[in-house]
């Protein structure tokens, strides 16, 4: 598979897996039913799971990986950030008002992880305040 393909896929799963993340927040906001359906726990693992995969192939393609390119390093911190904060947003988090700050906590994370890819800079988005 060529990296141009690969990167096509990965952006394409960025896309999918962040909507169902918004989508699934909103949700879980309003407490609606929607989100104990099977598809909508089921859909996302399968999505995540390409999403990594053709992060892993398109690193091994590009020789390019975390804790060698500072970019790639941020990224995944930025992503066990969003998978934290996601994490207690649509589970783990006691009341309403912690899975709204988490949600949006994630959704910054989430932002940062995009910022940084598309600027191949550590700072991402963060880069206007330095």
């Amino acid at each position: 598979m060529s990296y141009l393909l690969l990167k096509h896929l990965h952006v394409g799963c960025v896309v999918l897996s962040g909507s169902g993340f918004f989508l699934r927040g909103l949700w879980m906001l309003r407490e609606s039913p929607w989100l104990q359906r099977a598809a909508v726990k089921l859909v996302p693992h399968i999505v995540d799971t390409v999403l990594l995969g053709s992060a892993i192939a398109m690193a091994v393609l590009s020789a390019q990986y975390p804790f060698f390119a500072s970019w790639l390093t941020a990224k995944l911190v930025g992503l066990l950030v969003y998978i934290g904060c996601g994490t207690m947003a649509l589970k783990r988090a006691r009341s309403r008002q912690q899975r709204a700050a988490y949600f949006a906590a994630a959704l910054t994370a989430f932002a940062y992880i995009v910022s940084v890819a598309v600027t191949r800079n550590a700072l991402g988005f963060l880069v206007c305040l330095a």
